[in-house]
């Protein structure tokens, strides 16, 4: 069994029906999972209390992505407790699988609204009304992406902590984004299916797919709008506030930026022109990276070395990106037996 909705399937309407005073948009909240049931009930519980919370038809959706299917049986719990969640399976390995499988369940069910969260954050009081007040106000928008803030299992070490490396960006909301993650992220349904658009299998492994998708989706003139209240923490476990994990997700994150802007340009010669400005932007943060670590190194500034080194990383991601070479961020180590 993949999906478990108890909606049935309709046909996706235009994106102004989700709009009329008549009829209040359906949402479903989707948390993708792997290896990681242990947090689900917690999520769960709290994403009821926000489904309860507003006027609209809300349902909630785990999706397992680990091929043994081993959160079924705290889905199916928690849903003959009473909350109103459903259980999706995708066995293919790769994030890009698991949210596309959300977008799957979500069109078998008729959603208008898909809502992205991590099964690694809570949200904030209101959060989801804040999200659908801001996407009611902007009727021209493909989406709304809330922010992020992190708390910590332990303390990061004192390289992490002094580069201030988990500090995300704020914005005034009602500001136009056009490139989110979907760690917090509503998006129409309605403009995506008529758009065509799904998260892209090659970057499954390697991350960037949410990049990407909402890179096409906001290239096609309807820019995602910033809300601010709508916020989530990010509970950072002890092993990402290390050194080594800051500047792998630097890596990966300059790599996956060159990838996406040359599918986005095109095949064959028209990627030549974008090509050649990665190469430079990752060459210009490559030497800006060193000039600042140089800096910090003069003035004994554990800061400006920090930051140096993680503009490297990135700057090294962007380059190799320009040149085909792809990280793996989320291969997957083969399980004993």
């Amino acid at each position: 069994m993949n999906a478990t909705p108890t909606a049935a399937p309709t046909t996706a309407a235009s994106p102004a029906a989700a709009t009329t005073p008549e009829r209040r948009p359906s949402v479903v909240l989707a948390a993708l999972t792997y290896r990681r049931t242990e947090l689900l009930q917690t999520l769960v519980e709290a994403l009821a209390v926000q489904a309860a919370s507003v006027p609209e038809d809300v349902r909630l959706l785990v999706v397992d992505n680990n091929p043994g299917g081993d959160a079924r049986e705290a889905v199916e719990r928690l849903a003959a407790a009473g909350h109103p969640v459903h259980y999706a399976h995708e066995p293919e390995p790769g994030i890009a699988a698991g949210r596309n499988r959300a977008l799957t369940a979500a069109a078998e069910a008729g959603d208008d609204l898909l809502v992205f969260i991590d099964d690694d954050e809570l949200p904030s009081p209101q959060w989801l009304a804040h999200l659908l007040r801001t996407w009611h106000e902007h009727p021209g928008a493909s989406g709304v992406v809330g922010s992020v803030v992190s708390s910590f299992d332990g303390a990061p070490e004192p390289w992490v902590a002094a580069g201030d490396f988990f500090r995300r960006r704020r914005l005034a909301t009602g500001t136009p984004v056009h490139v989110a993650a979907t760690n917090n992220l509503l998006v129409d349904l309605h403009l995506v299916r008529r758009l065509g658009l799904r998260f892209d299998a090659r970057f499954g492994i390697s991350g960037g797919s949410d990049t990407l998708f909402t890179r096409q989706l906001t290239s096609r003139g309807a820019p995602l709008v910033w809300c601010d209240e709508a916020e989530v923490t990010d509970v950072v476990p002890v092993a990402r506030t290390t050194r080594a994990w800051v500047l792998q997700r630097a890596l990966r994150s300059g790599n996956s930026w060159s990838r996406t802007s040359l599918v986005l340009a095109g095949p064959g010669p028209r990627s030549l022109p974008v090509r050649g400005r990665l190469l430079a932007d990752g060459g210009v943060r490559l030497l800006g990276g060193a000039v600042r670590w140089s800096a910090g190194v003069a003035t004994r500034s554990l800061a400006q070395r920090a930051r140096g080194v993680r503009t490297l990383a990135r700057g090294t991601g962007m380059v190799t990106g320009a040149c085909g070479w792809t990280y793996l961020e989320y291969r997957r180590k083969p399980t004993a037996g």
